[in-house]
């Protein structure tokens, strides 16, 4: 408001007060120039008092530019050669309460009527007394412009299609091969090999046993850059050529309208762990690429680097939440028509010994370490925190029409999603459930779907006590009329992947959609009180023609996402 009204009238009065200033050497009260000023007739008495008073330039803070032209005797001769025109009058005056460039005694350039100093009064009298010669001069006032806007252009509905999954986990590193064990229940969950943890109370993981990024990473770069990285890069790469994307397909694209968003929750910390132990020797022995090989973002960056993908590109973390956060926001980008293609997913390997330590601290992960396999047990009354699992996930999304074009395999249509923050507590969820119940009911409501028509949860359920139960009872909040609901628990087979596990997991709910087919709960043997065990996919696969698939993904921060996938149908 303070803006409009002062735009006009006074910055122009300003201007046009610096040009007769600096500008020309010449005396404008004896030679002013006709195309800029003129007075044809005298104010009154009332509208010449409404003159600017003038403060000396010591109430100024700083110098230089305009203001430190006005400083010095040239002030007073320009306040006494310029006589505002009419249509300054008639502007809209300043609201009493604002003060434009503050003096040290309340009073402003302006004159505010509200806090002008007795001395300045007199100081103002000698103005108007001093402007009633047969010389004065008026300054042209420029009308206001009236703002423009541009419209954003429209946009007929653009959907969103999977065709293309990558994947590197404990259990496979091909999206068939990844969900085929799952299926049958083959754990990846096992004792920890890449160190020694003894000293440790836990001393298992879903640590991946063999990965090789030969054919997919550049020998130099594999040799130097973080495990996550090296997930992240192999994964996308997959899902690109699961897609269909070949060489020829992709000199076909304009990679102006490709982007790569993949995500971490904690970047390369086997690097970072590297450099300080380097740096307790000497910097010199740091790896210099320890600072950009750390960060989450390099993953998606190279990534866009390799493929020439020039699109939008950036990296998001919001802890186990990332996933979905990546590829939410992949889709939209493909929505608003800034993209036709997009790579989206999660990275994280952190089974490192800071890794395992700092989550050991927080009184996280179990420590049933007899029985790696059934460590982990989501909804199980004896399930006493999480296990941690490394991978990486990724998604080939795409506009419909664009792989309709180049005849892409469609695996599902992405529907849409929602998030949303417990604003509760760093790592515990919120205990009534709100935050994640109103998630669920934003993406229902963002992508057009009917409650009824959700009958398969992939959960986020890590096997933790309090955060099994709060999003079952949101579940139940938002579904529980629905008698063909079906939920599980990818977690049970892999353990949590960290910032990778919604990736993998909504792969494993596509995967679902594919085949009709969803992967058992592990361990659930004795459910929690309150868990109907008839809604729980049991201990062994179960068929199902999902309509709508829901997938959710929570956070450490209360970050909370729910993204929807439903089988592909042409209308």
């Amino acid at each position: 408001m303070v803006a409009s009204t002062v735009a006009s009238p006074l910055c122009t009065w300003f201007v046009a007060a610096y040009m007769s200033v600096s500008g020309d050497k010449t005396n404008h009260r004896s030679n002013p120039s006709p195309a800029l000023f003129s007075s044809s007739k005298r104010l009154s008495r009332s509208a010449r008092r409404k003159l600017p008073a003038v403060t000396e330039c010591n109430n100024f803070s700083g110098g230089g530019g305009l203001m430190s032209s006005f400083c010095g005797s040239s002030i007073t001769n320009l306040m006494t050669s310029l006589e505002p025109c009419e249509e300054y009058y008639k502007s809209k005056p300043l609201s009493s309460s604002w003060s434009i460039f503050p003096s040290e005694n309340g009073f402003s350039i302006f004159g505010l009527p509200n806090s002008c100093p007795s001395s300045t009064n007199r100081s103002r009298k000698r103005i108007n007394r001093a402007v009633q010669t047969d010389k004065t001069m008026a300054i042209a006032v420029q009308p206001a412009k009236e703002p423009t806007t541009n419209k954003k252009p429209i946009t007929k509905n653009r959907r969103v299609v999977v065709t293309g999954l990558g994947v590197v986990s404990p259990v496979g590193d091909l999206a068939d091969v990844f969900y085929e064990n799952l299926l049958e229940g083959v754990s990846g969950i096992s004792e920890i090999e890449a160190f020694n943890c003894d000293q440790f109370p836990t001393k298992i993981a879903g640590e991946i046993k063999s990965f090789s990024a030969d054919g997919w990473v550049a020998p130099k770069l594999s040799k130097r850059a973080d495990k996550f990285m090296l997930y992240l890069l192999t994964a996308g790469k997959k899902a690109l050529e699961d897609g269909g994307v070949t060489k020829d397909v992709m000199k076909e694209l304009d990679v102006t309208k490709c982007g790569v968003i993949i995500g971490s929750a904690l970047g390369g910390m086997k690097v970072f762990q590297d450099a300080i132990e380097a740096l307790s020797v000497s910097y010199k022995k740091m790896n210099p690429f320890c600072v950009p090989f750390a960060t989450t973002n390099m993953g998606s960056a190279i990534l866009a680097m390799d493929l020439g993908w020039m699109g939008p590109n950036y990296s998001i973390s919001t802890a186990c939440a990332t996933s979905n956060f990546c590829i939410l926001n992949a889709a939209n980008h493909i929505i608003r028509g800034e993209s036709d293609m997009m790579l989206c997913g999660g990275s994280d390997s952190a089974i490192i010994p800071i890794g395992l330590g700092g989550f050991i601290a927080c009184n996280s992960l179990s420590q049933r370490n007899n029985d790696p396999k059934r460590a982990s047990r989501p909804w199980d009354v004896s399930r006493d925190g999480f296990v941690m699992g490394e991978g990486a996930g990724v998604l080939l999304l795409e506009e419909l029409e664009h792989a309709k074009a180049r005849g892409a395999k469609i695996y599902a249509e992405f529907l849409g999603g929602s998030f949303t923050c417990d604003a509760y507590h760093m790592t515990e969820p919120r205990p009534d459930g709100t935050g994640i119940a109103m998630c669920i009911e934003k993406a229902l409501t963002q992508s057009g779907v009917a409650r009824e028509d959700v009958n398969y949860i992939n959960a986020h359920a890590t096997s933790t006590p309090s955060g099994d139960l709060n999003e079952y009872e949101a579940i139940i909040r938002c579904f529980g009329n629905n008698s063909e609901l079906k939920i599980n628990s990818t977690k049970s087979i892999i353990g949590h992947l960290l910032g990778a596990a919604g990736a993998v997991e909504a792969i494993a709910t596509v995967k679902a959609i594919e085949t009709g087919w969803l992967h058992p709960n592990m361990n659930l043997e004795n459910p929690d009180v309150g868990v109907d065990k008839n809604i729980m996919v049991g201990a062994k696969k179960e068929r199902l023609n999902i309509k709508v698939a829901l997938s959710n993904s929570f956070g450490f921060g209360g970050h909370n996402s729910s993204i929807l996938f439903a089988p592909y149908k042409d209308q």
